[in-house]
């Protein structure tokens, strides 16, 4: 209602809601979902529900609130509500029509005198019975509406409705198990006013590690102008409050923002992107702050307290030894207040031990409740303001903005296969200073391309010195694991950051890593013992630690950088600014712009280019990098896009290759491995390890989480988990362990109720190593496969699809997220969702109907599904009023639906 108003599409008079346009009658189905979640909230939807005119609608079973509620246990079984129209009035009534709107046909209507519009029933005192006849083929939500209509009989009446809404549920005992553990309550935003404080430092962890790196270049603050952080608080309250105006930025900023990225503003302009990224950040990690909260004295070292912190095992919020958090006494209301400075030493599951001043122990008591605020690490983002500091410094341009005039060579080489090829161009050095992009759609072998190319330049070149990087660990430890297989370990050395827990890297890295077993922690050793090591591999982040030791520039003759997409521009700078001679060094970027980018949590910045990586920007706005207009083939000297899919049935790759690889994907997996599925049991279609599930669920959320979980996704998911188990090593079908198969689900609350559903399912415990049954959202499987993948899409109302487009989550309106999660799998793709919403986005409705197309389409019946024209023609005939005053008769009139969208 705020968001109409504002933007003068209602207005308010006395209690009642105008829509202030004119209506589109082929929007008539968006609008009739949206006007009704419009009624609920006000008196109109009380008034369609009322009795009136001296009917009165009872049912069987009992409504309450105008809606009648059953679930069933079993399925196929027949339930019947009844309706029981009774005219207690004095005068007889027509009744002229009834009706009902329903997403899908499970149900029959029936009256003993088959009453319509041509053949009314005159309705006098007494009463009469419609009958619903429901049976539920399939576990799910199914709601539908009721339509009554009447006309009196005097001359000139004015028809009128009564309408009741209609829900039946089929679930299993487990979904039962798996609802809302309370009702769902919006989180109160906490409106954070200045206040007055006087902040005590407490005590950092004692660094007792001694680095042998020294720093040479010292990091700057780069803080951010004050106006920004008043522009973001205010963003945020316009969101959460009745400001009439939404925030802006300065003339200025604006100017710098509007222009196309070049040299000249590059500093500018990522710094300005950072700081609002920057803020933004400090705004969201607020909604971790901890209220009368308690802690306790640590039992091993009295001079920290412990403080239980939910969700930090999962990084929500992330929270690293160093870090620092605030507390205060919730008592203390008199400014200043005191604040306390907490350092954390550990971190142990859900705790952290936090090392705070004597002031503060000395007045410590059992049970004194306190407010915690988080803060962020601003240490990776000083990097990324540095790097493109020594961008600008070190005159990185051709790097970053290639022309063609730098490069009137043209190169001749043998037609091999992409992969040879691009080493032999990568050696030779064919695309200096630019950067050459190593295309890598799924499953290509992007990394060990790179791999291989690293191999052949340490062959070609003794004295060459290579930086190998990536966004993540896992992704670097990956990188480091295959060197090792071609390389001499010896001669490759993998550099972890000081903060790095030893539990999560690979064993058998440590002895080539910086870790050291005296000091108990990840050591930098000096400049003149990393300068000796061919190849260094270690994260973007940490890459810095080399330039803040100053490495001579042009040390590194070459600089790789895989899964590049996963970065945005200033963080892949870190690992080539300062460190790479822009005019001799050879820069590899490798990556897949039509994969997930880097995740963008400031509005602003998102939309003025942080969230485009510098793969992405190349590929997307330099013509070196774009596909010649005459040939139709990208230029070979500067990028190389791998064809052969090593991963894929070709079933499973079809779609993804269509939409995003113009069908240039070739199926190159192992064909043991890839058919190892196609004769299961279960599949609608033998040869064809493709299915989609159709489920009509219900979105739903619970007590003040705003994630999303949808139930009768979650039973489909059990049921084939629980096949996949009792076939497997049968009839021809590999031996399958929990760890061949991931599960994917778009809402973080959907992971936590599957991963609840596989510890309660009996069944499912036959698995011995059902904990490596990895379940997590799209972000966390980039860069995986998994012999079996299934897809939980969550997502089952039309109403949220736009909260999912403005959030970024979700599937829908994220094509990216999409190809990541459907090209993981290796042998079998089990996708479950509510087709009728998920067809509304254009890329799903083409996965949809290709499955319907090679009959992989299984679930509810897509034909007992109501066809939009035929619900708009069904709403037209509608005599929708309310009482004598056609309020709701007005509105209907008066709507235009798409100022819902």
């Amino acid at each position: 209602l705020f968001a109409l108003q504002k933007f003068n599409k209602a207005h308010i008079k006395q209690g009642k809601i105008y829509i202030n346009a004119r209506p589109q009658v082929t929007n008539a189905l968006t609008y009739w979902s949206v006007a009704l979640e419009l009624c609920h909230e006000g008196i109109t939807w009380k008034r369609l529900t009322a009795d009136k005119g001296g009917i009165e609608i009872t049912t069987d079973p009992v409504s309450m609130g105008g809606k009648v509620q059953f679930t069933v246990d079993r399925l196929r079984e027949l339930f019947v509500i009844r309706f029981h129209i009774v005219n207690k009035g004095t005068d007889c009534i027509h009744f002229t029509y009834y009706t009902a709107l329903h997403r899908i046909r499970c149900f029959t209507l029936e009256d003993d005198r088959r009453v319509t519009r041509a053949c009314p029933l005159f309705l006098c005192p007494g009463d009469y019975e419609v009958m619903v006849r429901y049976t539920l083929n399939h576990y799910g939500y199914f709601p539908a509406m009721m339509y009554f209509e009447f006309c009196p009989e005097c001359p000139g009446s004015v028809p009128f409705c009564i309408v009741r809404e209609m829900e039946a549920i089929a679930r299993t005992p487990l979904a039962a198990e798996l609802g809302p553990v309370a009702p769902y309550k919006p989180f109160q935003v906490v409106t954070y006013k200045p206040v007055e404080t006087v902040v005590v430092e407490g005590v950092p962890p004692e660094n007792s590690l001694v680095q042998h790196l020294k720093t040479a270049v010292k990091l700057r603050d780069y803080k951010y102008p004050h106006y920004l952080k008043e522009l973001a608080v205010v963003h945020f309250m316009s969101m959460h409050s009745s400001l009439t105006q939404r925030p802006c930025l300065c003339c200025a900023s604006r100017n710098l923002l509007s222009c196309s990225l070049k040299m000249k503003n590059y500093s500018h302009r990522f710094h300005l992107l950072l700081h609002l990224e920057e803020i933004q950040m400090e705004v969201d990690i607020r909604k971790y702050d901890l209220h009368n909260q308690t802690m306790a004295p640590d039992q091993s070292n009295r001079k920290l307290l412990t403080l239980r912190v939910p969700g930090v095992a999962e990084n929500r919020p992330s929270v690293l030894r160093g870090d620092c958090l605030r507390v205060s006494k919730s008592e203390d209301t008199v400014q200043p207040i005191t604040v306390y400075n907490g350092y954390v030493h550990k971190v142990e599951l859900d705790r952290v031990k936090l090392g705070f001043s004597k002031k503060l122990l000395q007045a410590f008591i059992s049970n004194m409740k306190f407010n915690v605020e988080f803060t962020i690490n601003h240490f990776p983002l000083k990097l990324q303001h540095r790097a493109v500091d020594m961008a600008v410094k070190h005159q990185l341009g051709e790097v970053l903005f290639p022309s063609a005039l730098a490069h009137y060579i043209k190169l001749t080489l043998e037609n091999n296969p992409e992969q040879h090829a691009a080493v032999q161009r990568i050696v030779a050095g064919s695309s200096k200073p630019a950067p050459h992009l190593v295309f890598g759609p799924p499953g290509t072998g992007k990394t060990i391309t790179l791999v291989e190319a690293m191999k052949q330049v340490s062959r070609a070149d003794p004295s060459a010195h290579i930086l190998a990087c990536a966004p993540s660990n896992s992704a670097c430890d990956l990188l480091c694991e295959r060197l090792m297989v071609h390389i001499d370990p010896h001669r490759v050395y993998r550099m972890y950051a000081g903060s790095r827990d030893i539990s999560s890297v690979p064993k058998n890295l440590l002895k080539y890593s910086n870790w050291d077993e005296r000091q108990d922690g990840f050591v930098f050793p000096e400049r003149e013992t990393l300068m000796k090591y061919e190849i260094i591999v270690t994260t973007m982040i940490t890459a810095g630690r080399l330039v803040s030791g100053e490495f001579p520039l042009g040390h590194f003759t070459h600089v790789f950088v895989d899964e590049g997409g996963q970065a945005v521009e200033p963080e892949c700078l870190i690992a080539i600014a300062g460190l790479l001679n822009p005019e001799q060094g050879q820069f590899v970027l490798a990556g897949d712009p039509k994969q997930l980018g880097p995740i963008i949590r400031s509005p602003h910045a998102q939309q003025h280019g942080l969230g485009l990586s510098l793969l992405e920007r190349l590929m997307t706005s330099n013509t070196l990098y774009q596909k010649s207009t005459e040939s139709g083939h990208f230029d070979t000297r500067f990028v190389t896009k791998l064809l052969r899919n090593y991963r894929s049935h070709p079933a499973i790759l079809k779609i993804p290759n269509r939409l995003f690889y113009e069908n240039e994907l070739q199926v190159f997996a192992d064909q043991w491995d890839r058919e190892a599925y196609c004769n299961w049991e279960h599949l609608p279609k033998k040869g064809f390890p493709v299915i989609f599930h159709g489920v009509m669920g219900k979105d739903e959320r619970e007590a003040n989480s705003p994630s999303f979980f949808n139930v009768s996704e979650i039973e489909v998911l059990v049921d084939y988990l629980t096949k996949l188990m009792e076939t497997q090593g049968k009839k021809g079908l590999p031996k399958l362990s929990a760890k061949d198969i991931g599960i994917i689900a778009p809402y973080r609350k959907q992971v936590e109720k599957i991963q609840k559903a596989l510890k309660s399912v009996s069944a499912l415990s036959r698995w011995s190593d059902l904990k490596e049954l990895k379940v997590g959202s799209v972000e966390e499987f980039q860069g995986q496969e998994r012999k079996v993948i299934m897809i939980s899409t969550v997502r089952s109302s039309v109403n949220y699809i736009k909260m999912d487009k403005d959030f970024n989550i979700g599937f829908l309106s994220n094509e990216k997220r999409f190809n990541v999660a459907l090209t993981r799998a290796r042998s079998l793709l089990i996708v479950v969702g509510n087709p009728v919403i998920l067809s509304k986005d254009p890329t799903w409705e083409k996965f949809i109907s290709y499955c319907v197309e090679e009959k992989g389409y299984t679930g509810f019946d897509l034909k007992d599904t109501e066809d939009e024209d035929n619900v708009v023609s069904k709403l037209a005939t509608l005599k929708i009023s309310v009482d004598t005053d056609s309020e709701w008769a007005d509105k209907l009139s008066e709507t235009d639906a798409n100022c819902f969208k």
